[in-house]
């Protein structure tokens, strides 16, 4: 069964000096404000479309890794990943490095390596981001 999920955001006035509110509609769990500098400079406690690209990659990919480890017999006590979306103004995003730490009783690093390179090229956020160069570092705890 495919699921939908849905975000809007509002913007009021120009991009470098207009700012915006994007929210979560489908969780309900929040709104959140948006801006050129938090997505081009330093946040100032506000997203970007960058930080919701990070959080949308790390917690897919966190979920793909999980399910390949367990269909392998080999189920993590725990994944710490972590997604660095690079934003350059004029380019666009330029690049994503996921970082993840395991917990996997039983299992070699090579191993570790191994399912997590097949879950950063097989979590459909991975798949949906392919004009991205995505790279990947794993290691266990």
């Amino acid at each position: 069964m495919a699921t939908t999920r849905k975000a809007t955001t509002h913007w009021e006035g120009d991009l470098l000096k207009g700012n915006g509110v994007v929210e979560l509609q489908s969780s309900g769990i929040g709104s959140y404000p948006v801006s050129w500098p938090a997505r081009s400079e330093e946040p100032n406690g506000k997203t970007s479309p960058e930080e919701l690209i990070a959080a949308a990659h790390s917690s897919c990919f966190s979920m793909a890794l999980s399910n390949g480890l367990a269909k392998a017999g080999t189920p993590p006590q725990a994944l710490d990943t972590t997604a660095d979306v690079t934003f350059q103004p004029g380019q666009g995003i330029t690049g994503i490095k996921l970082t993840v730490v395991g917990t996997v009783p039983g299992l070699s690093a090579e191993d570790f390596a191994a399912a997590a390179e097949d879950a950063k090229q097989n979590c459909p956020v991975s798949q949906a981001l392919t004009g991205t160069t995505i790279t990947l570092e794993a290691s266990l705890a």
